[in-house]
């Protein structure tokens, strides 16, 4: 018998119960979380509010002991540095509102999960203020008028497809606004 046999099938057990290990670390952190209640896999998922003219589909939905539902994003990156993005905390705003609206109950927070570690969003009067204010903006009726200067222009992707684009030479288009 090789002498590396008994070394290997040491290793590959270490092996399983390092990943036992951490199978029961992440139900264990779920778990705190809430029960199941819905996983972004079909149309069965999302959530709508007519009253907001909002649907969306949070990829993961727990329903805690008191009975509230949060929603939970996962994100295929590692956290940034400094905090959430505001389009992700915006976004699992917009989730907490249509749980909210679908419910007829706020969930104390949303859960934004990062390849490496996981924030909680508060769900706060300043939040939903937020997206509140977002949905009404969007909801506006475009006016045909940008609003291009050269500052906001060259710092822009969509510059080079604008037809009021103001930017610098090499960056798209270079175009004189006019109004009226």
């Amino acid at each position: 018998m090789s002498p590396w046999l008994p070394l290997a099938a040491g290793l590959a057990g270490v092996l399983c119960v390092v990943a036992g290990a951490l199978i029961v670390w992440q139900r264990a952190r779920d778990d705190r979380l809430g029960e199941m209640v819905a996983v972004d896999l079909d149309r069965a998922t999302t959530l709508r509010s007519p009253r907001y003219r909002l649907a969306g589909r949070p990829d993961l939905l727990r329903r805690r002991r008191d009975g509230s539902v949060v929603p939970i994003e996962l994100k295929h990156r590692s956290a940034p540095r400094f905090g959430p993005f505001r389009s992700h905390r915006v976004q699992v705003g917009a989730y907490c509102l249509l749980v909210e609206a679908t419910t007829g109950r706020a969930p104390p927070f949303g859960v934004l999960r990062y390849r490496d570690r996981e924030v909680v969003v508060p769900w706060t009067p300043t939040l939903r203020a937020e997206v509140l204010g977002l949905l009404a903006e969007v909801g506006e009726p475009y006016r045909g008028q940008a609003d291009p200067s050269p500052e906001k222009c060259a710092g822009c992707v969509w510059s080079d497809r604008c037809d009021a684009s103001m930017a610098p030479a090499g960056r798209g288009p270079r175009r004189v606004h006019r109004t009226g």
